[in-house]
């Protein structure tokens, strides 16, 4: 059983930086699509930024929403157990409930090609 869990949430003023990081277990896929997810109040959930990851050799390579591109890095631990999302030059309309997310089938860009959440992080932006 897949286990995804977050951490690293918080309250932070416009410009400032926040790191959220996602500690997976329990994956024995060679590859699978994994990344972080958002879901403002009152919004539908869209994604953050995903991509396929290869638990032996081969690059994690990120697709980037357009409204992160360029404020936003993700990046593993060298084990690939640990996703990370650093959070540059935050703005109020990136306040969400972030997830982490894997999946084994479909494109990696679609939320419907994840199985496996976590319980989610609170990032609460200030103007």
């Amino acid at each position: 059983q897949v286990q995804l869990v977050e951490s690293g949430g918080g309250s932070v003023q416009a410009g400032g930086s926040l790191t959220l990081s996602c500690a997976a277990n329990g994956v024995t896929d060679s590859q699978f699509c994994m990344g972080w997810f958002r879901q403002a109040p009152g919004r539908e959930r869209e994604r953050v930024a995903t991509g396929l990851m290869y638990t032996t050799i081969g690059p994690y390579t990120p697709n980037y929403a357009d409204s992160v591109k360029g404020r936003f890095t993700v990046s593993h631990d060298s084990a690939k157990t640990t996703l990370y999302l650093q959070m540059n030059s935050l703005k109020p309309e990136d306040t969400a409930m972030y997830y982490c997310a894997a999946g084994r089938d479909g494109l990696c860009a679609l939320l419907e090609s994840y199985s496996y959440w976590g319980q989610g992080t609170q990032v609460t932006v200030s103007s």
